[in-house]
């Protein structure tokens, strides 16, 4: 696993997010009300909507465009809605967010 550095974790607002470009693509960056942290790809499974600019309340995401509901644990859109988003581990050291991503091969 390679560690991405995303940012400090006072730049994630709590009950929202941001987004981050990452040699994986665009990632959102997710703080529910309790400060737990989450990173799921940017884009609901639905229509392709902006998941840092939803509402994130417990471990769900609520997408901005259709409000679509999204386990940020496991990324799988809640029913009766279908899709899955891919998700990413995070690690905090002091301030610091990390994002971990698959090894690259040379």
């Amino acid at each position: 696993m390679e560690w991405f550095p995303l940012g400090r974790i006072d730049e994630v607002p709590l009950g929202g997010g941001r987004y981050v470009e990452t040699p994986a693509g665009q990632i959102a960056v997710l703080c529910n009300e309790a400060g737990e942290l989450f990173a799921v790809h940017n884009r609901c499974p639905h229509r392709g909507g902006p998941l840092s600019e939803g509402f994130v309340s417990g471990k769900t995401v609520f997408c901005p465009l259709h409000n679509w509901q999204i386990d940020l644990e496991s990324g799988q859109a809640l029913p009766p809605d279908q899709g899955c988003v891919k998700t990413f581990p995070l690690k905090t050291e002091g301030e610091e967010i990390w994002l971990g991503l698959p090894e690259t091969q040379s």
